[in-house]
């Protein structure tokens, strides 16, 4: 294990470092480094790293969301208003309908798996668009217009939604029906999510008060409190649906709202930490991506991703409107609004586990679309802020 530990921190530091030197993403390495190490490649990864890989990366996502917290100024939130809720699900509707136009005459699929595919399409990445918009943040750039926090605000909960319609589309598929009721866990997640939270970091920011505490224990025991509420998201969603993602996020941003002198010290310690947890999250990341389907996925894969990102982005432009945004700055918010990567690893396998017959096909497409939409977004944003964004000092 020792030796594969050595070998994920080596080589995804050192691709990274490559790939920044010629001015692209570093993440775009670390992910080459996984696919490269990964059992499909190279097989240098031990199995016992393998078998809890989603639990780590899911850790990492963990400290970048509650950093994001730590930045995201509850009142920014409500100053966007109405286009961050818009950006929850307009966007990944529309995605799902252009991949339900698209796949049936070009892959063949019967409606229920096109949807399916467009549901998995559906979710972008926090993982990868988190930091890059707290980058944003702490240049100063789209922060007048709240456009970084937006995003994120936004990126966070579409997950949940996709993931919901993902769900339902499958069990139709598998021969159940499609439940209306299923929808209203969406707004009924993130609100419960965001209560617990908020709740949580008050508590926190109490004990804080009352006791003399290091920065850094504050740093672990915020942690813990977030890997708990993610933990205990599989049974308290059996009572309310409730979002543990959404909750760690929330404990952040109620730090960040009664102690802000406290939030900005403990935020520069999970810079540190999401050094080593980022490396850890794309490696891993990188790992999961079976190279064999990308080959075998075809043209007409590619058609039916770049369609529905087409769909996606009259979806975000639509959030938009009357949002104050320019048009600059609604470009940017498609851009930022491309990335896939951590969903599609996590769910492009259920389909064919499940036995349904385009299992195939939807676990090529979740591979491809990560080696399209990552990369592409991720240099998107890294090219494009300063030309359509406004800097504030």
């Amino acid at each position: 294990m020792l030796t594969s530990v050595a070998l994920i921190l080596i080589f995804g530091f050192t691709l990274s470092a490559v790939f920044q030197k010629l001015h692209i993403p570093g993440l775009l390495g670390m992910l080459i480094a996984g696919i490269i190490l990964g059992p499909f490649a190279l097989n240098m990864i031990d199995e016992s790293i393998l078998h809890i890989s989603s639990e780590l990366r899911e850790i990492a996502l963990i400290v970048i969301l509650v950093r994001a917290g730590l930045s995201l100024d509850l009142k920014d939130l409500k100053k966007v208003g109405r286009p961050a809720v818009l950006l929850c699900f307009i966007p990944a509707t529309l995605e799902i309908a252009g991949a339900m136009l698209l796949a049936p005459p070009l892959l063949g699929v019967t409606l229920v798996e096109a949807a399916i595919i467009g549901a998995m399409l559906a979710a972008v990445s926090p993982a990868i668009i988190v930091p890059k918009m707290l980058a944003l943040l702490e240049k100063g750039y789209g922060r007048n217009k709240c456009i970084p926090q937006l995003i994120m605000a936004g990126a966070t909960a579409d997950d949940i939604y996709a993931i919901v319609m993902f769900t339902s589309f499958v069990s139709i598929a598998r021969g159940g029906s499609f439940s209306a009721v299923s929808l209203l866990h969406v707004p009924v997640s993130i609100v419960t999510g965001f209560a617990v939270g908020i709740g949580v970091g008050y508590a926190l920011v109490l004990i804080f008060r009352k006791f003399h505490i290091r920065d850094t224990i504050k740093v672990l025991v915020i942690l813990g409190a977030a890997f708990l509420l993610v933990g205990f998201e599989e049974y308290l969603s059996a009572v309310v649906p409730f979002s543990g993602l959404l909750s760690a996020m929330a404990v952040g941003g109620t730090v960040l709202k009664m102690r802000e002198v406290v939030a900005k010290r403990i935020s520069g310690k999970f810079s540190k930490i999401w050094v080593a947890a980022e490396v850890v999250l794309f490696v891993l990341l990188g790992a999961a991506v079976d190279i064999r389907y990308i080959f075998g996925a075809g043209i007409a894969a590619v058609v039916v991703i770049l369609g529905a990102l087409v769909f996606r982005a009259g979806g975000t432009s639509l959030s938009l409107i009357k949002s104050g945004l320019n048009k600059k700055e609604t470009l940017f918010c498609n851009i930022g609004y491309l990335p896939k990567a951590t969903v599609q690893a996590a769910v492009g396998a259920i389909p064919l586990a499940a036995g349904i017959a385009a299992g195939n096909i939807i676990l090529s497409i979740a591979v491809l679309s990560i080696m399209i939409t990552a990369p592409l977004g991720a240099i998107g944003i890294d090219l494009s802020y300063k030309k359509l964004l406004k800097k504030c000092q």
